[in-house]
Formats: C-alpha cells, structure tokens, sequence
C-alpha cells in the first residue's frame, strides 16, 4: 500500500474513479474536499470533525456518535414537507397525493424562480443541476419508468431530458441527446407535459392495477427485475420531492450570495 505523508503535497488532487477501497487516512487535513457520486458504504471514521460539513446520499445504516441518523433525518424531512412520507406508499390514494403535494410545492418554487433575477433558473451552485436541468432530469425520469416502463411505450424519451450522470453514455440509443441545450420555454413545456401524464396515470388506476407488475423497468435496470407499478410511480413521487427539495437549497444559496455582495 502507496503511503503519504505530509511530506507530499496532495493539495488540490482529484481522484476520479479511482479505487480507494480499504485507504486509510490518518491525521489527514481534508478540508473542503469534496466527494461527488462517491461510494464511501461501511467506511468507519473515528474522531473526526465534522464541523459545516454538508453530506446528502444514501444514508441507510449511517450512525453518528452511536445513533443512527436516518430515521431522524427522515422525520424532519417528512415534517417540513408535507405529504412527502406516502411517496411510496403502496395504498393508490395515499401515494397519488403524496404527487400531488409534490406539485404543488414545485408550482410555489417556480414561481419563486421566475421572480428572482433572470437567469436564476441556468445557475448552477457548486457544480450541482440548475433549476431547468432539474426540470430535465424530472422529464427523463417519468419517460424511464413511467412512459417506457409501466405504459410500455417505445420512443418514449424525450430528447432533451438529462439522465443521471451515471447513464451518460448510454442515452443515444433511447433518443436523448446530451448535449441539447433547450430554451427554459421548452423546459417547461417539457416538464408540465410529463407531469400531467404521471397525474393521468395515477387517475386512470385500480388499487388493483396498482399493485400489478408494470409492463416493463426502465433500460438501466435489469432485464430480469419485475416491481409493481407502485414501486415505479413511488420512485417519480420520491424523485419529485428529492429534487423539490435540492432546488430549494440552491435557490436560497443564490438568494444568499447575492445578498453578501
């Protein structure tokens, strides 16, 4: 095992994809690195200090000072969001307006958004999704797993949604192009168009159809996997509210940066 010290200078390098498994940092100044679609699962940190740290991924089986955080976490999210613990309800109502809750406080955030100075909604902050970009990667989202997945529709990806970043290179064959740099017009165009198919699709179901085996996954899952079409809808309800709530972090981070000018 390569050992460094501080005797090496390895400010400011960049590890992309590199293998760190089993690495061991010791007396280590790690300040203000940055992990970006990192995987860091049983990694075991003793000590350390944490202070203005800022951590958001899966967080399942995370403990801080002995207690697990998750369920924590959880609650205070569900509390200052409303409706968003039935996202993934298996009750058809329950999870409709979970979406539904979801909506609404998207329509708030956009209209916040289109009061803020212009440009706001192609801001990006610290390397994250701008507003319209969000919107596009909703977009890809419902065409994967709902258009493509429990309606079974072929073609069914529009061309200037943005898929997770994971999936980049494989989107040509579904009609995404990654390089589509569309108006924030047709962004919203976009975005009202696929919610209003995912409303349709909850309107048009039983509990019953619910509960069924969707058509088909979406084409980054494995051929093999079957889940109910609660499971899908649940993951466009949970979506909704997951980037809901990162772009109301970066709206205020934008609000806070001018204001300290």
């Amino acid at each position: 095992m390569t050992r460094y010290t501080a005797d090496d200078d390895l400010r400011g390098a960049e590890f992309a994809a590199a293998d760190l498994t089993g690495a061991r940092f010791r007396f280590a100044d790690l300040a203000g690195a940055v992990f970006d679609q990192s995987y860091l699962p049983r990694a075991v940190m003793r000590g350390v200090d944490l202070t203005g740290a800022d951590i958001d991924g899966a967080i399942g089986g995370l403990k801080v000072n002995g207690i697990e955080v998750l369920p924590l976490i959880e609650a205070e999210l569900n509390r200052q969001s409303p409706g968003r613990a039935q996202a993934r309800s298996q009750v058809l109502a329950e999870q409709r307006e979970s979406f539904e809750a979801a909506l609404r406080a998207w329509s708030a955030t956009l209209d916040r958004a289109a009061a803020m100075p212009a440009g706001t909604v192609d801001q990006q902050v610290d390397g994250e999704w701008s507003l319209a970009q969000t919107l596009r990667h909703l977009v890809f989202a419902v065409d994967g797993w709902v258009r493509h997945g429990v309606q079974g529709l072929d073609g069914a990806f529009s061309p200037i949604g943005l898929p997770f970043s994971e999936y980049d290179d494989e989107v040509d064959a579904l009609g995404v192009d990654i390089t589509a740099a569309p108006s924030y017009q047709e962004v919203q165009a976009a975005y009202a168009d696929r919610m209003a198919q995912v409303r349709a699709q909850y309107a048009a179901l039983t509990q019953e159809d619910f509960e069924a085996s969707a058509r088909r996954l979406p084409p980054w899952e494995p051929e093999t996997r079957t889940l109910p079409v609660w499971r899908c809808l649940g993951v466009i309800a949970n979506e909704a509210w997951e980037h809901h709530r990162f772009a109301v972090r970066d709206l205020d981070e934008l609000e806070r940066r001018r204001a300290a000018r």
